[in-house]
């Protein structure tokens, strides 16, 4: 069975860089697509980017200049790194596995709510 957890500060200064990552159990992160996706209160879910099983990455046109998807085969984990948040950004954040870029989840993980506020 595979399992997805993230892990992060929950809290985040404005115009700071928010980083969480993902690990990964019971499956390759080497195989098939892995996105982050988040929920701000209110509002519906919004894909943020996804690292394929090649390592390579593609990022939602709205957030491409301020995000960064990595990842480390080692550890089966990959991270997000989002840079100059704001207040906005505050959501909860998943990692899902997907069978493309966006969409398709087949596995998800819990969620982590992470908070920018000063």
């Amino acid at each position: 069975q595979v399992q997805l957890q993230e892990s992060g500060p929950g809290l985040v200064k404005p115009s700071q860089t928010l980083s969480l990552t993902c690990t990964v159990s019971g499956g390759s992160i080497t195989a098939y697509y892995w996105s982050w996706i988040r929920q701000p209160p209110g509002k519906g879910l919004e894909w943020m980017g996804a690292i394929a099983y090649s390592g390579s990455t593609y990022y939602s046109p709205s957030l491409k200049s301020r995000t960064s998807i990595s990842r480390d085969t080692s550890k089966n984990q990959f991270t997000l790194q989002l840079s100059s948040v704001t207040p906005e950004d505050t959501a909860v954040y998943y990692c899902a596995r997907g069978f493309g870029w966006s969409g398709g989840y087949a596995y998800w993980g819990q969620g982590t709510q992470v908070t920018v506020s000063s």
